[in-house]
């Protein structure tokens, strides 16, 4: 399509949303959008639907069809309405609804429980901002069928989100996902679209369901001896502006720990993120507040969560007294070994427990487990995947822990997403054992390093924009999978797995099956030195990305920096060896 098509199709569905049953603000904004010499505005508003998929919307805030707004909003809670209604029928089906400290969170929520209720579904809304994972607790606690949570995660504040969920508490997964996305789909028009809300049908939660959440996360603690040698240890806590701020430094204090420390400036709760540029605990730069912070008071760790806390970030001291943050991996090993080596200790290990972990993430977890003699499941990116498998061993397997490389983990199975809350109050329970057993958290990864090996992970995104770059990603992939490379960063590749055929084949051509419930289009390759290569199209953003592991030598914290310094030269080869 030319640009003067382009610019006549878009302006056509603008005129919809101008003479149609629109609020007079959204139509004021739609005239600006039309009335602007500059088109390219209007063309991003409008020129695609704003797509429902699998992990449900997100997308910029705005007037338009691919903006995210209270029609959209609208839209795809009447497509879910939809579908809970065909699932569960002869029955009071019963919602969820959380959402977190993003400009319009709260009036997205009430949107949604206004359709909801309007359908026949009863509501249970929070009052106010809360954790992800507290929503997805809501569910299970209060026996409903589904869920959804307003919110764009760690995404630049421009954004917003709508995750939904199943009556497992856990983010839809097929058939339920692709299901749900065919019935938005089928909403052609806002009359379609029940707004008018049922107040008899809405029920407002809130400080009941904290502390039932809050009393459950207590029964994880397995050294409270330790935290009561070690209550005036100093945690330095961050929200960074967002919803853990509602219940983690509670839960911390419940938990035994009297001196949590905050940084008042990212304890503001705010869409704008005033003090950062992007709200992940991912990035240093989001972790530097509560570092000052943390070498000011000479604290003893830092815990950060993401503005709708189900991530987490992490910073320690070294052996220099330097600070030094924990990446998603690292925080996933710590919690393993600890939770696997107390469970063991405390006699609760009885032959029928596991963990789980994504295939992207550190292969360091699988060891610790199978030294415990503990299965370790292994699933595909996104948290959904882990509760698909503790759905599915409930009643035969008693779930440990687990986690994946990108800042989540869940050490509880009452939820089923990845949860900051709990995931903080036990890494500092973690960090009061340590210093128990005379360590320091650094010590301890230092002390798993050493026994089970160095890994070194690094994750590598390429930005292919607009159709010309999907189209690049998806050549990149078939060439990756047709011509699979015979070395990488020197050593030869050993086994390669196809997550699109279901197929592992070694290096002699000899092909297996592998076990996994649905196909997904992932790559791995692994060499004959230990290194993991992992390649995928992320599922939201322009990207192809690539997952690095190598392994290294460390028989002792001093080792650390030859090790860290010796596996950074490995990453550099690989990454020539795939041009990047």
């Amino acid at each position: 399509m030319d640009n003067a098509a382009l610019i006549q199709e878009v302006t056509k569905k603008a005129n919809v949303w101008l003479n149609g049953d629109y609020d007079a603000e959204t139509k004021k904004g739609v005239k600006n959008l039309l009335d602007n010499p500059d088109k390219t505005d209007l063309i991003e508003a409008f020129y695609k639907d704003l797509e429902f998929g699998t992990g449900g919307l997100r997308g910029i805030m705005g007037v338009g069809t691919n903006r995210m707004n209270i029609y959209t909003v609208g839209s795809a809670t009447q497509g879910l309405a939809n579908y809970l209604k065909k699932q569960f029928k002869n029955q009071q089906i019963k919602v969820a609804i959380g959402h977190d400290c993003r400009n319009n969170s709260r009036l997205f929520a009430e949107t949604a429980a206004n359709v909801f209720s309007s359908n026949g579904i009863k509501v249970y809304l929070f009052e106010s901002l809360r954790p992800t994972p507290e929503m997805s607790f809501a569910i299970r606690e209060l026996g409903c069928q589904s869920g959804i949570i307003l919110t764009a995660s760690h995404n630049p504040k421009e954004y917003n989100g709508y995750k939904a969920y199943w009556n497992d508490g856990g983010q839809l997964i097929p058939p339920h996902d692709t299901n749900v996305i065919d019935e938005v789909e089928a909403i052609k028009s806002i009359d379609d679209v029940k707004f008018e809300g049922n107040k008899d049908l809405i029920q407002i939660i809130g400080k009941d369901i904290d502390a039932k959440y809050i009393k459950r996360i207590l029964g994880l603690s397995l050294s409270p001896e330790a935290i009561k040698h070690n209550a005036d240890m100093k945690i330095v806590y961050t929200p960074i502006h967002g919803t853990g701020v509602m219940l983690i430094p509670d839960t911390l204090k419940a938990f035994g720990f009297k001196n949590v420390i905050d940084v008042p400036e990212q304890y503001v709760i705010s869409g704008d993120f005033p003090t950062v540029v992007s709200p992940n605990p991912e990035e240093p730069a989001a972790m530097k507040m509560a570092v000052d912070k943390a070498k000011s008071v000479d604290a003893d760790i830092v815990l950060a969560s993401d503005p709708d806390a189900d991530r987490v970030g992490s910073a320690v001291k070294n052996d220099k007294g330097e600070w030094m943050l924990l990446n998603g991996n690292q925080t996933g090993m710590i919690l393993t070994y600890y939770l696997l080596r107390r469970w063991k200790e405390l006699g609760k290990l009885k032959g029928k427990e596991f963990v789980v972990k994504t295939i992207v993430t550190t292969e360091l977890i699988k060891k610790i487990a199978d030294k415990a003699n503990v299965p370790c499941f292994d699933v595909y990116t996104g948290f959904k995947w882990i509760a698909d498998v503790i759905r599915k061993q409930e009643g035969k397997m008693q779930y440990i822990g687990g986690g994946e490389e990108s800042y989540g983990y869940l050490p509880e199975d009452f939820v089923r997403d990845k949860d900051a809350v709990s995931t903080c109050t036990m890494l500092a329970e973690v960090a009061a054992w340590a210093k128990d057993n005379g360590m320091t958290m650094y010590e301890l990864l230092c002390a798993i390093y050493a026994e089970y090996g160095f890994s070194l992970n690094k994750g590598i995104s390429v930005v292919k924009k607009g159709k010309a770059g999907a189209e690049e990603i998806k050549q990149m992939m078939t060439n990756y999978r047709n011509n699979p490379p015979k070395e990488i960063g020197g050593s030869p590749v050993v086994s390669f797995k196809d997550y699109n055929s279901l197929i592992e084949k070694d290096k002699d051509g000899k092909e297996i099956k592998l076990d996994m419930p649905v196909t997904s289009n992932v790559l791995q390759f692994f060499t004959a030195d230990g290194s993991k290569i992992s390649i995928r199209p992320s599922g939201t953003e322009p990207k192809i990305k690539f997952y690095v592991e190598v392994l290294g030598e460390m028989k002792s914290a001093k080792d650390f920096e030859a090790a860290s310094a010796a596996a950074n030269k490995k990453i550099d080869a690989v990454k020539v060896s795939f041009g990047l």
